[in-house]
């Protein structure tokens, strides 16, 4: 011990932060890089940030302040040259804080395709074939404050049928002079026509002295609220867009059912839907929903993998939740090979639930000739008429085998 043992003695050679130190050096960090100004006093080399981030992360430690005493304290942390991670420099918090909070929030995606894009060099993994899965995280938000679509649609109900009862009200009232028209048109309810209700009510009732005094408290009721509570429910569909919930204090947050209780019965809290693909049990690809359902992010998440790297897989396996005429077709189209079963999938397998569904449409037979279906009682079946409906996607569904059929006796 005459001479100190040096770090590179002291670290395990297949540990941790020598993968992490050579995986962030052999990656380019240019979008990182582009995250900070040219001129200014001098910065926290953004490399060894990067680098003290991952491996705190690695290592379960994700409050700054800790992240900030272990850069002191941990031989894993401290190192010299280009050895090892933060390299004798000791950020604060603040500035670990800032750098994953702003300088990184733009890069992060960039920098976890080249991670990505170098295993798959490295033969670790395959960018190609992946398996895909989702799951929900909840967010880090209130989960009183929330906004629901069919809130806002009874409420809306509300405000025409109070409109609606003051101005009959105010037609029975009404004198040849007051020339009230017929009811305004509800059927798409707006800020500007309930205001311009409120103000021909008041104009019309205003004058009279001897009005039911419940309709007046009614009419001020409707003047002071209706208005501003019609401009507050639009901003609020706005922000819906196509959900059907959101949090006042996370928007982007949708109220998913959660199944993190003991009890296993599902708990509806605001929560993301994450789209995660792996290989070889490495993340290839990921993306953010605020759809509860797989089934409907399927899309978007292909769209996330093309634009990361620039062409289509080549397969994907996944399972019955992402089983949807609608998927299929998109994967076909895409020539992406699916392994993806759908809902009903497994029961068929079982003879139970084909003795108590012996009329499904799959168990009909097409006769070609005759243009008609054949029950498994041997039976022609008539046809009715074509049924189309909508998914929530906007996709045309055509249920039954694309006809609805019915069995009729042949005498």
């Amino acid at each position: 011990m005459l001479l100190p043992p040096s770090l590179d003695e002291l670290i395990p050679k297949d540990h941790a932060c020598r993968v992490i130190n050579d995986v962030i050096n052999s990656i380019s960090l240019e979008p990182l890089h582009a995250a900070y100004h040219t001129i200014g006093s001098s910065s926290y080399h953004p490399q060894m940030l990067l680098k003290v981030l991952v491996y705190g992360y690695v290592s379960n430690i994700y409050s700054s302040r800790k992240l900030e005493a272990a850069c002191k304290e941990s031989i894993y942390f401290i190192g010299a040259a280009r050895r090892f991670l933060s390299s004798m420099s000791y950020p604060d918090h603040n500035t670990i804080n800032r750098f994953r909070g702003v300088r990184l929030k733009d890069a992060l995606r960039k920098i976890f395709e080249e991670v990505v894009l170098l295993l798959a060099q490295e033969g670790l993994l395959s960018i190609e074939e992946v398996y895909t899965d989702g799951t929900k995280i909840e967010a880090n938000a209130n989960k009183y404050t929330f906004v629901w679509r069919n809130a806002i649609a009874t409420n809306k109900e509300k405000i025409k049928k109070q409109l609606a009862h003051i101005w009959e009200y105010a037609q029975s009232v009404a004198t040849a002079e007051d020339s009230l028209p017929d009811p305004p048109d509800f059927t798409t309810i707006s800020k500007e026509k309930v205001q311009d209700t409120v103000d021909k009510l008041n104009q019309v009732l205003g004058k009279k002295e001897n009005i039911d005094k419940k309709m007046k408290a009614k009419l001020g009721y409707v003047t002071k609220h209706y208005p501003s509570n019609i401009a507050r429910y639009e901003q609020q569909e706005a922000i819906l867009g196509d959900r059907n919930s959101y949090s006042k204090t996370d928007p982007d947050a949708t109220f998913m059912r959660l199944k993190e209780d003991h009890m296993r019965n599902g708990q509806l809290k605001p929560a993301y839907n994450v789209q995660i693909s792996t290989s070889n049990q490495f993340i290839v690809n990921y993306s953010l929903h605020s759809n509860p359902t797989d089934t409907n992010t399927l899309a978007g998440h292909l769209d996330q993998y093309e634009n990361s790297f620039g062409s289509s897989l080549k397969s994907i396996t996944a399972d019955a939740g992402y089983g949807s005429e609608e998927n299929y077709t998109l994967l076909e189209e895409k020539q992406i090979a699916a392994y993806v079963k759908y809902g009903l999938f497994d029961k068929r397998q079982h003879n139970s639930f084909n003795k108590k569904h012996p009329f499904s449409a799959d168990k009909l037979h097409y006769n070609l000739q005759g243009d008609h279906y054949i029950c498994p009682m041997g039976q022609k079946m008539r046809y009715i008429g074509n049924k189309i409906s909508r998914t929530t996607t906007g996709l045309f569904k055509v249920p039954g085998c694309t006809k609805l059929l019915t069995a009729v006796n042949v005498l």
